[in-house]
């Protein structure tokens, strides 16, 4: 179980009086349904089917769910798509599919690598809107989390010391099964050498005191401040504020996000800097704050997040029909890393501080936030997909005429032999 699920899954069943039970409800079902997807994603890599076709079938499902769930459970069920993808489950998902990609050894293995976060999100999502269409809550209050009030130095001690056994339990059971495979894999295998078996172990202490110290800040510390800072503005006399302060805040909380990171490295690594980790960079803040700004407007005027969601998809999946394949697994990853923990912790409760500030509805107007941010990354990503296509198309016409640069010609190696693969799928 993911530890990042707690945080969207408590978010819903906080102050509730009887629509959610994060711990007993959503966790488990969504959980089941990620490691389903998980196992269609492996098997998509291994079979070398279009990561595109697979996500236009799946969403389209998903959109028929959607259609027959509660209006009350669209956002919240968009929403656990991105909150179950976070820092336990990124790297972990990230590097078995460089890996299995890498036992075929084709053109095409590199491009296949990604993907497997994007239909791993897809699972969660599907189980919230099922448990929506078959579940019907009584009542969907929500009461406000306060500020814990300190006074010293020592009251905020406490707090964080009072916190701290949850997250030492919660990150405990997410890297278990992790260790686990790993020592049977190592006992079947014997693959590793003790300096290997050392450096691993001592990752997996880092990782477990690492993550158990940063899911307890960011939710004790960062979560309350959320909710008190959209209450606050949206209480004040210039609502319309709370736009573009959500717009800035998506700009620079993204670069603080720890699964993004990995997965710029990654694209970076595999591309042979082509996809460079300082354009991502630029493009995904950019549609982050974007999408936080629709995020803040949808707490203003009470707009159904649909009228957002379906363009949005269309967009989307018109854009993976026409860019190099890559992109398209990049794309879909990224929109699921870009709603890590800092997202969730303080985005989601900021929405949900003014809305309940704004007296609005907090299942259909404050929830969705999560589902906003995994949006536009998948646009925004492809876009840059077309510009270095354009690029790569530029570049073959130089060459005709004057000859190959090496400086410049290897950089998109890799995206020339992408883009011949899409003219003979054409």
């Amino acid at each position: 179980m993911n530890a990042d699920h707690h945080i969207g899954a408590g978010s819903a069943g906080a102050g509730g009086t009887g629509a959610f039970h994060p711990e007993h409800d959503a966790d488990p079902d969504g959980g089941c349904r990620g490691g389903d997807f998980l196992a269609l994603a492996i098997c998509r890599i291994l079979f070398k089917i279009s990561l595109s076709i697979i996500l236009i079938v799946l969403y389209l499902l998903l959109m028929v769910l959607a259609f027959l769930a509660p209006e009350d459970f669209l956002a919240v069920a968009f929403d656990a798509g991105g909150v179950t993808t976070g820092p336990m489950t990124v790297p972990f998902i990230m590097a078995l599919g460089v890996g299995l990609a890498s036992v075929r050894s084709d053109k095409d293995a590199a491009e296949d690598s990604f993907g497997l976060v994007a239909l791993s999100s897809v699972g969660p999502v599907a189980a919230v809107l099922l448990f929506g269409i078959f579940y019907h809550p009584e009542s969907t209050e929500y009461t406000v989390n306060e500020v814990a009030q300190m006074e010293t130095t020592r009251d905020v001690l406490v707090e964080f010391l009072t916190g701290l056994p949850q997250y030492i339990r919660e990150v405990l059971v997410s890297l278990l099964p992790v260790v686990a495979v790993y020592f049977l894999f190592q006992a079947l295998t014997h693959r590793y050498r003790k300096s290997e078996r050392r450096r691993i172990l001592v990752g997996f202490v880092y990782t477990y005191i690492g993550l158990t110290s940063f899911l307890c800040g960011v939710n004790i510390g960062f979560s309350p401040v959320g909710t008190y800072l959209g209450s606050e503005i949206a209480s004040g006399h210039m609502k319309w504020i709370l736009v573009p302060v959500g717009m800035l805040i998506g700009y620079f909380i993204v670069k603080a996000e720890p699964a993004i990171q990995i997965l710029w490295r990654q694209v970076e690594s595999v591309t042979n800097g082509a996809v460079s980790e300082k354009a991502m960079n630029t493009y995904m803040s950019v549609s982050i704050s974007i999408s936080v700004g629709l995020a803040m407007l949808r707490v203003l005027t009470g707009m159904p997040i649909q009228y957002i969601l379906v363009p949005e998809y269309l967009i989307a999946f018109l854009l993976s029909r026409i860019v190099p394949k890559m992109f398209v697994g990049i794309a879909f990853d990224s929109s699921g890393v870009a709603s890590g923990p800092m997202t969730t912790t303080f985005l989601l409760p900021l929405s949900l501080g003014a809305c309940n500030a704004l007296g609005g509805n907090i299942m259909t107007d404050a929830f969705g936030v999560v589902a906003l941010v995994t949006l536009t990354p998948l646009i925004s990503v492809q876009i840059m997909g077309l510009q270095y296509k354009y690029k790569i198309r530029k570049m073959q016409q130089i060459t005709v005429t004057t000859g190959p640069d090496e400086d410049e010609t290897d950089d998109i190696l890799d995206f020339e032999e992408y883009e011949e693969d899409d003219r003979e799928d054409g």
